[in-house]
């Protein structure tokens, strides 16, 4: 019965219209429209993108230093030996973001920092982002101080989200201990944690 179902003409394209949303998509539809955001961690920005298709924010704030990372705890990272290769490939990734986002840039809704979130977050007021995604650098000491720095940059009610809340990886499970410890201080307050993606909501 499922075979002869699955075979009868547009079930291919009804699928793909019921298909439940990943987590990464909802996360997005829980964001504000016309709202101001910031990714840090931008890499190629197929994210960027799809983040300026659902949420259609006011401004965009995309933060990376899109700097090759020698390291070899980096080594399988995306700006490490096998992900990023050379700062010579860095650098072309970063100028398709300029070019690929060229238009948004001219109209002002999206501004790029080229530099480490830590040294970007002094450039913001308190309360000034109705939402962050959080997707740099994957260490526990980096999301740790991404979570502690830009916590005053968000506004009451806005949300801090971000990616790979899981175990192992390359990080070594540096994300999830960073939020979880970061969820223990009570202030946010969890909205959901799946499918390796974390939202929270500022109390």
């Amino acid at each position: 019965m499922k075979a002869a179902i699955k075979s009868l003409p547009g079930y291919q394209t009804i699928r793909k219209l019921w298909k439940p949303k990943n987590a990464r998509q909802s996360l997005l539809h829980q964001m504000p429209k016309n709202s101001i955001g910031a990714e840090i961690g931008v890499d190629q920005g197929s994210f960027s993108q799809q983040i300026l298709e659902i949420v259609k924010p006011k401004k965009l704030h995309l933060i990376d230093p899109w700097e090759y990372q020698e390291e070899e705890v980096y080594q399988v990272a995306r700006y490490g030996a096998k992900g990023g290769k050379n700062q010579e490939n860095m650098n072309t990734r970063y100028q398709n973001v300029v070019n690929k986002f060229s238009a948004e840039i001219a109209s002002g809704q999206i501004v790029i920092h080229r530099d480490y979130s830590t040294n970007i977050c002094s450039h913001f007021d308190d309360n000034y982002f109705d939402w962050i995604y959080i997707d740099g650098n994957h260490l526990y000491e980096f999301v740790k101080q991404d979570l502690e720095l830009y916590y005053r940059t968000v506004k009451k009610g806005g949300f801090i989200t971000g990616d790979d809340y899981t175990e192992g990886g390359w990080w070594q499970g540096g994300v999830k201990k960073a939020v979880d410890e970061f969820i223990s201080k009570g202030v946010v307050r969890v909205i959901w944690l799946r499918d390796g993606q974390f939202l929270l909501k500022k109390n």
